[in-house]
């Protein structure tokens, strides 16, 4: 299983991003994916996540400015993000817990991170 990440880069604050991440490999269910984000010298905060269901939770600091979204067909996860701050500025990672494997087990995994930087 592996977790493909795209998006981030360098924005001005108040600029918009979108942060996709594709699972992919024998997969036999993804039961919910979700954003992290690291700023330097701090440590892994969850920033979005989404369950195959549909719910959704925000950290307090995104809430307002962020949408996450799944899509079932391409087994991916989008995150909107708006009005950036430069507090948002860090490495972001992708986050699914998928039932693979043989004996189907379920695991968390990771994606590689991804920079956002938003300047002031």
């Amino acid at each position: 299983v592996q977790l493909q990440a795209s998006g981030g880069g360098l924005v001005q604050a108040g600029g918009s991003l979108r942060l996709s991440c594709a699972a992919s490999g024998e997969i036999f269910k993804v039961n919910e994916m979700g954003w992290y984000r690291q700023a330097s010298g701090k440590g892994r905060e969850l920033v979005a996540g989404i369950t195959s269901g549909g719910s959704t939770n925000y950290a307090d600091s995104v809430k307002g400015r962020s949408t996450i979204s799944w899509d079932n067909v391409k087994r991916a996860v989008n995150l909107q993000m708006n009005n950036l701050e430069p507090e948002d500025t860090g490495v972001y990672y992708c986050n699914g817990w998928i039932v693979a494997g043989t004996p189907l087990a379920l695991t968390a995994y990771w994606g590689k991170g991804t920079q956002v930087t938003v300047s002031s």
